[in-house]
């Protein structure tokens, strides 16, 4: 059963052009041969009625001779005789006056005749023999004696005709099931080359994230239909790669700083002969860093596969200000720059997980201690709508011009600052925080320095 399934499988065409025209053309054999049958049967039955037609005309034509006026019926003699003769029985009643010289009295065709003569009315039948004949009665009714007449015609001729045009009609539709073939490929083939054009354009834009998209304009209905399926298609396809790149770029940018802490501990551990201690000291900071990194990269990636299948996840707890601490110890501020942390409260729980609130603090802080001229503040408190971190510090600030473009991938104030930054810290802060139903702002009108609060449902 499996061999004939894969059998009729490999049959089936794989292209759609294929299919189509396989489906065109037996739709197009179905019809033709209900056409052909039809045709047939109505000729058949057109020359069945010509032909009875021909034998009522020879029969009214030797009624003529035959007269039933007396009480015999009697044959006159004409000048047509042997034509009117030739294929006619005469009978009075049940005896039998005259037949075709051909004939013989006891031969299937005479005695198909005499049962014709018998019917009480004018009937026509068929006698299959060595030839098929066709055969017809008409009564001559009398006022004595009545006579019948029986005329035969060999349909030999007819039924070769009636062959010719099933012959012709096969022909005719082998030639029409071919050309229905050829044409409904081109056809299809025509038809499906803009779809195919469509779809190699879709393949290449797709790989690049190109803008261009097929529109709704100067396209039939159908293919409009599609244009806009692979627009909104390709639409999601640049999504998925500008998160794609997004997630890449965030990774990098907060990578590097534990990356440059394990580089600076290996370089300085290098540059000479190192105690116990302090090699056991440099383990300890790069263990840490490839910690961070660790949370780094586990953070991302949650964020990301989150917001992909948005499930719905109770939100984590954590208090806020060991993780202040801990980040402000990491950054090691230098010596100028006196780093504090102020909370009105020990103990102050924000709605989200602690990894994901150093990814949110983190980059504040971090821009906080490099631009700061000698202080950084940090403060936390719970306010109804949630809890509120604020991160001053008193550096030159933000410059106007740039405020509109602060937290946009990729932007930075200064590139010639000294600092070999992406510019994507601010806005991964302000995209994690509003994941989780949260917000991250400057505030302009703040001088001297910069304030951005970060605020986050509380726990």
């Amino acid at each position: 059963m499996n061999r004939v399934l894969r059998r009729s499988r490999r049959l089936v065409p794989r292209t759609l052009r294929g299919r189509l025209s396989l489906v065109a053309l037996a739709t197009a054999a179905l019809l033709m041969t209900v056409l052909t049958v039809a045709f047939n049967a109505v000729m058949d039955e057109h020359l069945q009625h010509q032909v009875d037609d021909e034998l009522r005309t020879r029969a009214a034509a030797v009624t003529t001779t035959v007269d039933t006026s007396g009480p015999r019926v009697r044959i006159l003699e004409t000048v047509n005789d042997r034509l009117l003769d030739a294929n006619v029985w005469i009978y009075a009643g049940a005896r039998l006056l005259e037949k075709p010289p051909s004939a013989t009295t006891g031969s299937p065709l005479t005695r198909a005749a005499g049962r014709l003569a018998a019917q009480p009315k004018p009937v026509c039948a068929t006698a299959d023999g060595h030839r098929p004949v066709r055969l017809c009665s008409q009564r001559i009714p009398g006022r004595d004696a009545t006579a019948t007449v029986v005329t035969a015609l060999d349909l030999a001729p007819y039924r070769s005709s009636a062959d010719t045009l099933l012959l012709a009609s096969l022909v005719l539709d082998a030639v029409m099931l071919g050309c229905t073939y050829v044409l409904t490929r081109l056809s299809v083939g025509r038809a499906l080359r803009p779809v195919r054009t469509m779809t190699d354009q879709a393949t290449q834009w797709s790989a690049v994230g190109s803008d261009d998209r097929f529109g709704a304009a100067d396209h039939p209905v159908e293919l409009a239909r599609l244009g806009g399926s692979l627009d909104a298609l390709l639409d999601r396809i640049r999504t998925v790669l500008r998160h794609e790149q997004q997630l890449t770029g965030e990774l990098s940018h907060e990578l590097r700083t534990p990356l440059a802490r394990i580089i600076m501990e290996l370089d300085w551990w290098r540059a000479r002969p190192r105690s116990e201690a302090e090699t056991q000291a440099t383990h300890e900071v790069i263990s840490e860093a490839a910690q961070s990194m660790r949370s780094i990269c586990d953070t991302l990636l949650n964020d990301a596969r989150e917001n992909a299948l948005n499930p719905a996840t109770a939100p984590a707890t954590t208090d806020v200000v060991p993780v202040l601490s801990h980040l402000l110890r990491s950054l090691d501020p230098p010596d100028r720059v006196k780093a504090t942390v102020e909370t009105g409260t020990r103990v102050l729980e924000a709605g989200v997980a602690s990894a994901l609130l150093e990814r949110i603090v983190g980059p504040l802080l971090a821009n906080a201690v490099r631009y700061a001229r000698s202080s950084v503040v940090v403060s936390a408190r719970r306010l109804p709508s949630g809890v509120w971190i604020d991160v001053v510090d008193d550096g030159p600030g933000v410059p106007e011009p740039f405020v509109d473009e602060l937290f946009q991938p990729g932007r930075r104030a200064d590139t010639g600052d000294g600092h070999d930054g992406a510019g994507l810290g601010l806005p991964l802060a302000r995209r994690l925080a509003r994941a989780v139903g949260g917000e991250v702002s400057y505030d302009p009108g703040h001088t001297p320095g910069a304030r951005f609060t970060v605020s986050l449902p509380a726990g």
